[in-house]
């Protein structure tokens, strides 16, 4: 194992969950001896894409809303396949506590870890990033950064970056004949902040994800009167309750009236919600340094174990997969950067970076292979990239559950959606650590549940 005689000066940006990840990796190894870590975070506040708030556009500072949080989010996805190896829900929160949190749940879990791990004297708030380089002469990167409270600039030196800056942030706004004329009310995903204005309405919903879905299911749970969902490639094709239809591509929007490609149209619509994802965006990097793709992807291109910059390992990406697997997978790619960036785990030598670009093809091959709707074999594969992580890491160090037990958990998952969009998030999933607990169910099943709050929550697990 190598010992550094001099402190490496490493820079993190963003203090979400990856951010977060990451200062806990050098942290909990004892590591940030080793090293000089900043954390650069542009909002007042850490949990990146978990914080709410009632914004949209931009926030005090002049800088863009991070966040696509809303009002009465809850999780999409059974908590035992995200739970953090070495800090667990109950844990937490001194009990056991059901499967399917709401967001204050889950924000307080993510920075209750960080509060336990006293990572937060590393992070410079309300300081955005304006722009990455690299000279490829001292293989130093710099930096400048804005202090937004201040209104002061800085230009740094580091040995290493580390981008956690999430890719949830800038919408993705296709565009359809006559849609910008639309009368009623039209929104992306990213501004959407709670169902409970379109009780009562007409709703087009455009998209065929996650958000599709899960903003689909909490307008129908308030109240609106109907809602139609357009989708692309393939349609959800879950068993939607009344007042929720799916329909191929818009085509145009005429006044009021949305018509779509197998000719049928919806008429009167209050509302269109465009659920369409995201892009990446990371423009205060250098040209020869920026992560760019189109749409979502489970293995990013450019980036060699889906984490290192192929042509400059001494940059790092973290969170940039369209995520089955999230807090545990961000450790996991957390442990990776600290173990290559302080030399106890050696990357290939690869000047010509033929052996990284071939290992980056040989995972897009695999994803490319893949149905749009086979969620399952999406989950082995993402399920077989963490174990590829792992393997690559110091195995004194890195984080281990049980990854069989997991993927099978998200095998569940899926199928108790399709059996039933509406009860999926009442069923209990027994932990990935201790495989005989269950968790225990709430006592108001998810569609009558409008309490998202952490007091409500607990308060409402059933004791047997």
């Amino acid at each position: 194992m190598v010992h550094l005689s001099i402190k490496k000066t490493i820079a993190i940006i963003g203090a979400g969950p990856c951010g977060l990840s990451q200062l806990l990796a050098f942290k909990q190894a004892e590591q940030d001896q080793l090293v000089e870590l900043v954390c650069f975070e542009r909002q007042a506040e850490w949990g990146g894409l978990w914080q709410y708030t009632a914004l949209t556009g931009t926030d005090s500072c002049g800088e863009p809303i991070h966040s696509s949080m809303y009002r009465q989010l809850w999780s999409n996805g059974p908590k035992e396949v995200l739970e953090y190896v070495d800090y667990t829900f109950e844990q937490h929160f001194g009990v056991s506590i059901p499967s399917y949190p709401p967001r204050a749940v889950l924000y307080d879990y993510i920075t209750g870890r960080a509060k336990a791990g006293d990572i937060r004297k590393f992070i410079q708030f309300r300081t955005a990033v304006r722009s990455v380089d690299f000279d490829d002469n001292t293989k130093k990167f710099h930096v400048t950064i804005e202090d937004l409270t201040n209104q002061l600039t800085k230009y740094l030196t580091f040995d290493h970056v580390i981008v956690a800056s999430g890719h949830y942030t800038i919408p993705n706004m296709p565009d359809f004949e006559g849609i910008s004329k639309f009368p009623g009310r039209l929104l992306h995903s990213h501004d959407y902040r709670g169902a409970d204005e379109f009780v009562n309405k007409n709703l087009l919903i455009i998209g065929s994800s996650y958000s599709a879905e899960d903003i689909a299911m909490q307008c129908y749970k308030f109240g609106a009167r109907s809602i139609t969902i357009s989708y692309r490639s393939c349609p959800m094709s879950f068993r939607w309750p009344d007042r929720i239809k799916e329909v191929p591509l818009l085509q145009k929007i005429e006044g009021r009236t949305a018509y779509f490609k197998d000719g049928t149209n919806v008429d009167n619509l209050d509302c269109i919600i465009v659920c369409t994802g995201y892009r990446h965006n990371h423009s205060y990097m250098a040209e020869n340094l920026r992560f760019r793709t189109v749409g979502n992807l489970y293995v990013p291109p450019s980036l060699y174990k889906g984490i290192f910059w192929y042509a400059e390992p001494q940059l790092a990406y973290l969170g940039m997969q369209n995520q089955l697997y999230t807090l545990n997978m961000f450790d996991i790619q957390a442990a990776l950067v600290r173990d290559v960036f302080l030399g106890y785990v050696t990357l290939p030598d690869d000047k010509s970076q033929k052996q990284r670009q071939k290992n980056i093809s040989e995972w897009q091959a695999r994803e490319q292979t893949l149905s749009l709707d086979d969620h399952e074999a999406f989950s082995d594969l993402q399920t077989d990239y963490i174990r590829d992580i792992v393997s690559c890491c110091d195995q004194n160090t890195v984080p281990k559950f049980d990854l069989e037990r997991s993927n099978a958990g998200m095998y569940r998952f899926f199928q108790d959606k399709r059996d039933n969009i509406l009860t999926y998030r009442d069923q209990p999933f027994h932990s990935i650590f201790f495989p005989d607990k269950e968790a225990p169910i709430s006592e108001t099943p998810w569609i009558k549940n409008t309490d998202d709050s952490i007091e409500g929550f607990l308060q409402s697990i059933k004791t047997v």
